[in-house]
């Protein structure tokens, strides 16, 4: 027996039903994506980032956007994006990890950082020492968390921007003081024979030392202290070196994902906004150094004034500090297998 037929009124509602239900899928496929592969502790900056750009890209008209995150140990995060990771974009904290990915992928070209204003890095920060609330260790410099008996946390420098800057910036301190590089070579060995853990992640490192109570001290990045501070409370003061490093933070298109996609309009909107001036305030907002100068100077009591070296300046480039320090049996290495 024949099934019986809709009436043409039923038919009608079905229709509509069909249509309505089309809707949203056919919105969601006209809306394009990005993927911002980025460092480990940028998660908040750019959630907040995020929907400040959107906002202005859709006040301006642009067509529907939506943007992923993907966040971990900066140089991990690389190798992902060179193992095949679809990155639109790439924001680091460290030069090196957009030249691996432009040697070793060639996804980026060489001069990528002459792309975008201040070598394509809209914002810096300084690393610091936080220790435990009074400073029971009496930890002022980095000479003095390379003294026998004091636990310092940081993050693995294999692996993490966080931990390099760490290693750079003690060893540098030694050379702006007039040291020698044997002198550097043999601060930098007394600190990591003070490390008790190496963890994957400048977020892991923080959870060892706060909720794990484990070390005297923890370096990190001036823009992670507000941050954790209003995680876990008031439990530690900051230490400013006499000498560290400027941590740069770097961004790039991934050309050949963005040529790919078709996503490379809405990729350079992206990071070329990071130099705006209400970006620049979302930056310092979280603790982030703004380039531009009159919101760098409204936050002067946020970023008090540091003696702080580039990579380039002690070391020659990333890439030459990569290949002295921390390629493999390099002396970073060679530290390491003095501590065992």
């Amino acid at each position: 027996m024949p099934l019986p037929q809709p009436s043409r009124s039923r038919r009608a509602l079905l229709l509509a039903a069909l249509l309505g239900a089309a809707v949203p899928t056919l919105a969601a496929a006209q809306t394009t994506t990005l993927l911002n592969v980025s460092y480990d502790v940028a998660r908040e900056f750019y959630k907040d980032y995020n929907k400040a750009f959107l906002a202005q890209w859709k006040h301006g008209g642009g067509a529907d956007l939506a943007i992923n995150q993907s966040h971990g140990g900066s140089s991990k995060q690389i190798r992902a994006v060179i193992d095949g990771l679809q990155a639109d974009v790439v924001t680091m904290n460290q030069a090196l990890d957009i030249d691996m990915l432009a040697a070793r992928s060639g996804f980026v070209p060489a001069d990528w950082a002459r792309r975008l204003p201040d070598n394509a890095a809209p914002t810096t920060s300084v690393t610091v020492l936080l220790v435990r609330k009074g400073n029971p260790k009496g930890i002022k410099d980095w000479a003095d968390a390379a003294k026998p008996g004091v636990a310092v946390v940081i993050p693995n420098p294999k692996l993490t921007g966080n931990g390099r800057y760490s290693y750079v910036a003690a060893w540098g301190a030694v050379i702006k003081a007039g040291g020698t590089p044997a002198q550097a070579r043999e601060r930098v060995q007394q600190l990591f024979a003070n490390v008790p853990v190496f963890d994957g992640g400048g977020r892991a490192a923080t959870t060892t030392f706060i909720q794990r109570n484990i070390g005297d001290a923890l370096a990190t990045f001036e823009s992670e202290v507000d941050l954790i501070r209003e995680e876990f409370g008031d439990v530690f003061d900051v230490v400013y070196p006499t000498w560290t490093v400027l941590a740069e933070n770097p961004v790039s298109v991934v050309d050949k994902v963005v040529d790919k996609r078709g996503t490379r309009k809405q990729a350079e909107a992206y990071l070329k906004w990071l130099w705006s001036p209400e970006a620049q305030e979302i930056a310092a907002q979280h603790g982030l150094r703004p380039r531009n100068a009159a919101v760098l100077a409204k936050h002067a009591k946020t970023f008090p004034k540091v003696n702080a070296f580039t990579v380039d300046e002690v070391f020659g480039s990333w890439l030459k500090a990569q290949k002295e320090h921390f390629d493999d049996g390099a002396v970073y290495d060679q530290i390491l297998a003095a501590k065992r």
